[in-house]
């Protein structure tokens, strides 16, 4: 017992020192943990890796190839040859795909929703590293304009072309053997 104790007490005191160390970052911290699925933990590893000051990275497309979730570009000939990811930076990767996870999990939320769209058609962990692309360039544009997230929801995607998935739910219970008659609703103003 005494030896859990005294881990504990060490544990307290580095996050202490954490703590101390992430003040003059507190509002890039408090900015990050507003997206989904990005803790106080994680906004301090990106704040950390990548810091506040995003003059280093001209778009946020470099940032996502510098932490090594941006998708792979090999193309030869018109033909693609391989899409695997560069390296890139370690822990921050880790701590983006921690996100993008516990991100994909949550309800009603643009993320999940990018997260279930990606899954169904490539599979989950390409779906992770997607989410992990968008929070990464969703936490550049937080810290270049020091603003909070703004959520889009759910169904963001389902709102953006509402006749495309009109049409592609009609296709669906056609499968299944129904007969789809389409009346729109008149929409209160």
């Amino acid at each position: 017992m005494a030896l859990i104790d005294a881990l504990e007490e060490s544990i307290e005191a580095f996050d202490n020192k954490i703590e101390a160390a992430c003040l003059p970052f507190e509002t890039a911290v408090e900015h990050l943990d507003t997206i989904p699925g990005v803790g106080k933990a994680v906004a301090e590893v990106i704040v950390s890796e990548l810091g506040t000051d995003m003059n280093r990275f001209p778009t946020p497309d470099h940032a996502c190839a510098w932490a090594g979730v941006a998708p792979g570009n090999n193309e030869s000939g018109g033909k693609r040859l391989s899409s695997r990811v560069r390296q890139g930076n370690h822990a921050l990767r880790t701590a983006l795909l921690q996100a993008a996870h516990a991100a994909a999990h949550q309800k009603n939320t643009y993320l999940a929703a990018q997260y279930r769209r990606i899954a169904y058609r490539r599979g989950p962990k390409k779906a992770a590293l997607a989410v992990a692309h968008s929070i990464l360039v969703i936490a550049y544009r937080l810290m270049q304009r020091d603003e909070d997230y703004q959520e889009l929801g759910g169904d963001y995607f389902d709102k953006r072309r509402p006749d495309d998935t009109v049409r592609r739910l009609t296709q669906r219970l056609e499968q299944l053997g129904y007969q789809v008659i389409v009346n729109p609703q008149a929409v209160a103003a």
